[in-house]
């Protein structure tokens, strides 16, 4: 029996997963790596690390599991995107630190860029910001020595993370990525579906460091016999975020999901012609499958799951997420106090950089319990934000939600309430790494069709008398950080 081995790379850690015929995850391995903060707001990862993860994690689902490479019908590839990687091109190894999605070391370019903003926006569908790949790209070829001259030589290679594995599982034969990250690099444009001359020279990129765009189900080759798994098709490429959207199986206009990770990703179907995104969100390539080109509305917000991670370990209000469920269950709601966790800065559909968190409505009799609650409904809060902006163009018929804060029963069902529409959240918690794994099981014949998904729990609409206030309070708590920054 062969056997689909899904490579889920994530802004915490690379995970392997291997799928059956069925779509069932038999095995899963987890290998975390290290977070580097070498600077204020900047955060960095070791590609050689995620890359020696990767391959460790292979070679252990392999033997772990009485296979061989014979057994693996194909490899299939979702990521944490944005996060910027340079690499010589001879070698495969990296120049520098890959630079993280929420590092905001480009802010300065953005701003010395802004009167190209709106220009950048219609081409790539996407506010001017660091967070994507342009700015983080810019400002490395500026900043370390001597790499723009590599880099214009054809030395250097540039990837997000898809990329940089792609290269060094092929044995640097293949320098390619797949649409969806490419469209969140803030070079591609999302209309012509081509790396976009315009933009390559106002961030003074040379197009030679670029990968070749491909479908998300293209040809991305085969494992080179160095790595020692010789031979095995790369069937698929997705950003973890478009590859849940697949995972959800939400393939129509209208259908949409809330990905809680360290942020939280908001995604709609809008089917396969473009339109101009509502303000605060952004404009993306879903995927191209079977030929087609779906678009997305897209809604960020930079700090979610990271914010309960936060409560946790900086300010060790509790010991582990049972008890935030514990504590923000044990009342009706956070007394008038609000926490918004601008972290790294506001997300959607605010997209502000270079602001601060703030908790505000603290009371005499404020304790842990209510601080712990407002954390729980920021997420809420933000959730909803993104999804009323997203409605003004695009009804959405239906919302999954995946990601591990779903656990948390009194969030979800605010969650259903808030928004006034039921939430269907899955106990599947690996929903990028099955969605490109169906993907590239599609194609190859692996799949005859998409599995059964029965795993969706729903939490229905209730009257919440707290509702109206409550979204009020937090507006005006999102402007008190505006303000006060």
């Amino acid at each position: 029996m062969q056997y689909i081995l899904s490579i889920d790379q994530s802004t915490s850690g690379t995970k392997a997963l291997l799928i059956d015929h069925e779509g069932k995850i038999i095995s899963k391995l987890v290998k975390n790596h290290a977070q580097y903060y070498p600077h204020k707001d900047w955060i960095e990862h070791d590609a050689n690390e995620i890359w020696r993860n990767t391959t460790a994690l292979i070679f252990r689902t392999i033997f772990d599991n009485n296979l061989s490479s014979e057994d693996i019908s194909s490899i299939t590839i979702t990521n944490q995107r944005e996060t910027t990687v340079l690499w010589d091109r001879e070698t495969g190894e990296p120049v520098y630190n890959a630079v993280v999605w929420q590092c905001q070391r480009g802010t300065q370019i953005c701003r010395e860029l802004k009167e190209y903003g709106e220009m950048v926006k219609e081409k790539t569908g996407m506010a001017l910001s660091p967070y994507y790949p342009a700015a983080k790209l810019s400002w490395m070829l500026e900043n370390i020595a001597g790499l723009r001259e590599r880099a214009e030589n054809g030395e250097i290679c540039f990837g997000t993370i898809d990329s940089y594995l792609i290269y060094r599982l092929t044995g640097q034969k293949e320098h390619a990525t797949d649409i969806s990250n490419a469209s969140r690099t803030q070079l591609f444009n999302i209309r012509t579906l081509q790396w976009d001359e315009e933009l390559l020279g106002i961030f003074k990129i040379p197009k030679q460091i670029l990968p070749q765009v491909l479908p998300s189900d293209g040809d991305f080759g085969y494992t080179d016999e160095s790595t020692g798994i010789g031979g095995i098709p790369i069937s698929a490429v997705m950003g973890d975020s478009h590859a849940a959207l697949f995972g959800h199986q939400c393939l129509e206009r209208g259908m949409a999901k809330v990905t809680f990770g360290t942020g939280s990703s908001i995604m709609c179907n809008i089917g396969e012609k473009y339109m101009k995104a509502p303000k605060g969100i952004s404009l993306s390539i879903a995927w191209e499958f079977d030929d087609k080109v779906n678009y997305v509305f897209e809604g960020n917000v930079t700090c979610s799951g990271d914010t309960l991670n936060w409560l946790i370990n900086e300010m060790q209000l509790v010991r582990d997420v049972d008890e935030i469920e514990q504590l923000a269950g044990s009342v009706d709601s956070a007394g008038g106090v609000y926490l918004v966790p601008a972290f790294s800065g506001l997300g959607a559909p605010y997209f502000v950089n270079g602001v601060k968190g703030v908790i505000v409505g603290l009371g005499r009799s404020s304790s842990k319990v209510q601080i712990v609650r407002a954390a729980i409904e920021s997420l809420v809060y933000q959730t909803v934000d993104v999804m009323e902006a997203i409605q003004k163009k695009c009804g959405v018929l239906k919302l999954y939600a995946s990601g591990g804060p779903t656990v948390n029963k009194v969030m979800m069902q605010l969650l259903a309430d808030y928004l006034g529409q039921d939430v269907y959240a899955t106990e599947e918690k690996e929903l990028s790494g099955l969605g490109v794994a169906y993907m590239g099981g599609l194609k190859t014949g692996y799949f005859n069709a998409l599995p059964k998904d029965d795993s969706n729990f729903i939490f229905q609409v209730k009257d919440n008398p707290y509702k109206e206030a409550a979204l009020i309070g937090w507006k005006k708590a999102v402007q008190k950080v505006l303000n006060f920054n």
